[in-house]
């Protein structure tokens, strides 16, 4: 018989084995008014059935993942993956369990920034650079979905920049078919080699389930959100106070140009930077 012809094995095993260490499960719970029966304020309706009903208040509990960013346990993960809640519970790849607060948060992102304490060294993940990200790229997804346990899926990147999908106020999502599901979110989007490039925020989906379109905060954005977040708390942001709008090729023509570089001031707030230093509508 002929000998066996042996291809060599293609495997992600190693960037995945360079970031597991860092991408943490996050449980959160949250206290919340229960709906009230009206018959419960009826005394003759507490008189025959006592206290056997529950009270008004009860707890909520949520999960989700996230990303030890630090070695003296900084965590970063989605906004709301913690909204609201009142107890965070961090567990690591290697069972450890730790309290957790919130450092601050930046809804405008859907970011927020957490810290754990630790006797140990706390695994870190390296940052890449997703400005040199490309259609095509391969990309591991890493998470907790549904609360199964740590979970790696691999696809590529569908598409950059995709904006106007009514998620954040600011949106330049890198766009992926790695299976991305509930309990993702916050957790890493890492490249072929193990880097961090963004952090996995949402899915679009009909039945709850992945459809192949996931959505992950480029890590260029999320580093330097959180960097605000660790110095001062809270993000700043400067403004301009326009509208802005693609150049395409037909606005280039009316306006005589053959340049579709830049873009168009569609609008500008009165009263604003923009409108003080006299941009106009058109510019």
């Amino acid at each position: 018989p002929s000998a066996q012809t042996v291809l060599p094995i293609r495997s992600h095993a190693e960037a995945a084995k360079r970031a597991l260490p860092a991408v943490v499960h996050i449980y959160t719970s949250q206290q919340v008014k229960a709906s009230r029966h009206p018959l419960l304020s009826d005394p003759m309706f507490r008189h025959f059935f006592g206290d056997r009903f529950p009270e008004d208040a009860q707890r909520r509990s949520g999960l989700g993942s996230g990303v030890i960013v630090s070695a003296d346990g900084y965590v970063l993960t989605n906004y709301h993956v913690v909204e609201g809640a009142d107890e965070i519970e961090i567990a690591g790849n290697d069972e450890r369990k730790y309290k957790a607060r919130i450092i601050g948060t930046d809804p405008e992102s859907d970011l927020a920034v957490l810290r754990i304490q630790s006797d140990q060294a706390l695994p870190v993940i390296n940052f890449g650079n997703s400005e040199k990200l490309q259609v095509g790229d391969i990309v591991l997804a890493i998470g907790n979905p549904f609360g199964v346990g740590q979970t790696v899926t691999s696809g590529i990147v569908s598409a950059l920049g995709r904006s106007h999908l009514g998620i954040n106020t600011f949106e330049n999502f890198i766009q992926t078919d790695a299976a991305i599901n509930p309990g993702n979110s916050g957790g890493a989007l890492i490249d072929s080699a193990g880097n961090l490039i963004g952090i996995n925020t949402a899915i679009y989906s009909q039945s709850g389930g992945s459809m192949g379109i996931g959505f992950a905060i480029p890590v260029s954005l999320a580093k330097g959100v959180m960097e605000q977040i660790i110095r001062n708390g809270s993000v700043v942001r400067g403004w301009v106070g326009i509208e802005v709008q693609e150049l395409t090729a037909d606005l280039a023509a009316s306006f005589n140009t053959q340049d579709t570089h830049g873009a168009l001031v569609s609008g500008v707030m009165r009263n604003s930077p923009a409108d003080k230093a006299g941009i106009k509508p058109g510019d």
